[in-house]
């Protein structure tokens, strides 16, 4: 299985601005959520054995944090037409199985990953009441075929800080996972 690292974005860049259909085929904007303290932006998909290693793990962390506060969001911008378990359809069977409770939006174009340099799946953005980035990082140290388990330690840390208005530590490691899968032509120069 292929593994490709996070960017790591630069802390403090402001949230890119987003308009997509989630799996009910209502847009969603970035806007949709500026009351939220902090936002969780989550780039994923259905197929991926990265995401699947943690998604029960996802699934409660998210239902945990949307109660104190966390706004959290799912996109997914893998090429539908090449992996067609990932397409809207196929989404909206994922947010059944998994038990996600946040929105999970569709990045046809890909234009919106791009926007925010995502590079792998899950890969991982949580900004601040301001939408200034304050972490890019992984779940946690567990990956697919490891003896270590899904715990989320490095993003509760994270998110425990962005919520109780503390700064978040600067030490964050990469976020790995399977790359995006752009189309053919709209890779970006970041990959």
């Amino acid at each position: 299985m292929a593994r490709t690292p996070s960017t790591m974005l630069a802390l403090g860049t402001p949230a890119p601005d987003f308009r997509l259909p989630d799996t009910q085929g209502r847009l969603r904007s970035l806007d949709d959520f500026k009351d939220a303290p902090a936002l969780l932006l989550v780039f994923m998909c259905n197929h991926c054995p990265y995401v699947i290693h943690l998604r029960a793990a996802l699934a409660a962390f998210a239902e945990g944090y949307q109660a104190k506060g966390l706004a959290v969001v799912g996109i997914n911008a893998n090429d539908a037409t090449r992996y067609p378990d990932d397409s809207q359809e196929k989404m909206v069977d994922e947010v059944s199985l998994a038990g996600y409770t946040f929105p999970y939006l569709f990045d046809e174009t890909q234009q919106v990953a791009k926007a925010y340099h995502a590079a792998c799946t899950p890969d991982f953005f949580l900004f601040d009441k301001e939408r200034k980035l304050v972490y890019r990082g992984q779940f946690d140290d567990s990956r697919p075929g490891s003896e270590i388990p899904v715990s989320g330690q490095d993003l509760r840390a994270a998110a425990d800080a962005v919520l109780a208005d503390r700064a978040v530590g600067d030490e964050q490691k990469p976020s790995l996972g399977c790359n995006i899968k752009w189309k053919p032509g709209n890779e970006p120069d970041y990959s």
